[in-house]
């Protein structure tokens, strides 16, 4: 199993709404995630500073990566981006963090 963390940024006023949409989250959504090799996957959120902190385990980096192509995915992607920072495709700005300690 391999440990992804990352961090993105939601807007100062959408706190309440970016937590709406995940407590709903589509249940394709979660199926497609499941189909790419994503399990144990939580997102945080540190109101001072509008950062979420995202953590997913996954099986392999290839099968992974190609979950962002997915139709579900662009459409998901599409729906939050009036809630948080994006990039030109939509795809939220998120950045990869090193993991540099792990305990089990």
């Amino acid at each position: 199993m391999i440990r992804k963390a990352f961090v993105m940024t939601v807007y100062p006023d959408m706190h309440e709404e970016y937590e709406k949409r995940h407590n709903e989250i589509w249940p394709e959504m979660v199926e497609e995630l499941r189909r790419h090799g994503g399990k144990n996957y939580s997102i945080f959120l540190d109101k001072d500073t509008n950062r979420l902190f995202g953590y997913v385990e996954i099986e392999d980096e290839e099968k992974w990566s190609q979950m962002a192509s997915t139709e579900i995915n662009q459409k998901w992607w599409k729906f939050m981006e009036p809630v948080m920072e994006t990039n030109p495709d939509s795809s939220p700005v998120s950045k990869n963090l090193k993991e540099v300690f792990h305990m089990d």
